[in-house]
């Protein structure tokens, strides 16, 4: 069968160069930053054992962004001839003219220089074809129509992108990437037992179908006729993505902002913040860094600044906060930017071994519904969710109904007994399984 789309359609460096410098050359404002995205995204979904989706989109569009004095406004256009690139440019600067004034508005940046971040793209991601898909999907259906006693259900997709961003200061920036994200669900047909896996990783070629098809079904009649545990403060095994759910949002608490001004977990009660102070068990770091093998993210941010190696936390002392150009350069400092990814370094102890070693303790294989309670406290609210079991002796002992938690990731990196190799999980982060004690479960959820 033909396919109606025979190639992605992402705009190469070139052809984005041409796109930047044709907006610029209509802009009359002070200053114009030109924003240029085109992706190609490939899917399959299945459920009930069976497939029942398989798409094809792409997409290009073009943000224009006008200043005039300390006013700005931004038109979003994907009408890329001349025409349609003049008229988004207009349009920009009138609404620029209107909008109120920013105080807090930075001048563009001028040319800059960026890492190379090779390993973020794959051909072979980016030009999958629907019969690969297929095939990968397989390797679970197949496994599930053998047996009487489960249900699949999961959701392929494979993004190529390309982004560029240029402005009338002389920058120009260019990244394009690829991602392979795959999560797969299996239920037990009485209702009782269920499982999850999920992957990402820009090449294609890492994620191993078979394996995580084999071990969710597994996973999933292990998890069936849960029994009801008394809620309490348990230890805990948090597989990577249950510590990914959980722990990524310290990441949101390293804002020098809202820090200094008393609004989150790293201000210091009476005023400043918690710089310099160990906030974690020593055996905890995190790291930003675009370039990281197990990260490959953009090298620069929604301005084109460039982003580079951020190390937040080092053997649980907090390092830095993140600075955006304004409040840098209200305080004198570095600016850090947005992005880079989050990775949180791992340690050499495996999940398995963490069960061995377990007198008793509570396995969780994700979490989902995570609510803030507190930010001061970063404290959260919660539920467990596809596959919770008790461990006893250093075994599994049995299925166990999901829980609802209250607590902070601060708590539980604080009350760490083990660490284990980080991961990268199904959001793109990276994060290691852990063991922990303490970890405060509040009440029963029937849910499976």
């Amino acid at each position: 069968m033909k396919r109606l789309i025979d190639e992605p359609i992402i705009l190469s460096r070139s052809e984005c160069e041409g796109i930047v410098a044709r907006a610029l050359r209509a802009n009359t404002a002070d200053a114009c930053r030109v924003t240029v995205n085109s992706s190609y995204d490939t899917n399959v979904r299945f459920a009930d054992n069976q497939m029942s989706t398989s798409g094809i989109s792409d997409d290009a569009s073009v943000s224009i962004t006008s200043f005039v004095g300390k006013r700005n406004a931004t038109v979003l256009t994907n009408d890329i001839t001349d025409a349609g690139l003049q008229r988004a440019v207009a349009q920009a600067e009138a609404l620029a003219r209107l909008a109120p004034e920013d105080p807090e508005q930075m001048p563009e940046l001028g040319a800059q220089e960026y890492a190379a971040v090779p390993g973020a793209w794959s051909d072979r991601t980016a030009t999958l074809s629907a019969a690969e898909r297929a095939r990968a999907a397989l390797t679970a259906l197949e496994r599930a129509r053998g047996t009487a006693d489960l249900t699949v259900a999961g959701f392929i997709t494979c993004s190529a992108s390309a982004r560029a961003i240029g402005n009338s200061a002389g920058l120009f920036a260019f990244h394009r990437s690829t991602s392979a994200n795959y999560t797969l669900t299996i239920r037990t047909r009485d209702g009782t037992g269920s499982s999850w896996s999920g992957a990402d990783d820009p090449d294609w070629a890492r994620i191993d179908f078979g394996a995580m098809a084999e071990r969710t079904v597994a996973k999933s009649r292990a998890s069936r006729d849960p029994q009801a545990l008394e809620p309490g403060r348990y230890a805990v095994i948090f597989e990577p993505q249950a510590t990914a759910d959980l722990v990524g949002a310290v990441r949101g608490s390293f804002n020098a902002r809202a820090s200094e001004e008393g609004r989150t977990a790293m201000s210091k009660p009476g005023g400043g913040t918690k710089l310099g102070e160990r906030i974690v068990d020593p055996r905890v770091s995190f790291v930003s860094d675009p370039a990281d093998p197990q990260l490959l993210t953009a090298p620069f941010d929604g301005d084109g600044l460039p982003l580079q190696r951020e190390l937040w936390v080092k053997d649980g002392v907090l390092q830095q906060l993140a600075y955006d150009r304004f409040w840098a350069a209200r305080n004198g400092v570095r600016p850090t930017g947005n992005g880079g990814g989050f990775k949180m370094l791992g340690g050499e102890t495996s999940l398995d071994a963490m069960i061995a070693n377990a007198e008793r303790a509570i396995l969780v294989t994700r979490l989902w519904y995570l609510r803030p309670v507190n930010a001061r406290t970063l404290v959260y609210t919660g539920l467990t969710r596809d596959g919770t079991f008790l461990v006893e002796n250093g075994r599994i002992a049995r299925s166990i109904k999901n829980f609802r938690f209250n607590d902070s990731p601060l708590i539980l990196l604080n009350n760490l007994d083990a660490l284990g190799p980080s991961v990268r999980t199904e959001n793109g982060s990276v994060f290691p399984p852990l063991k922990a004690r303490e970890f405060n479960f509040t009440s029963l959820s029937d849910a499976v």
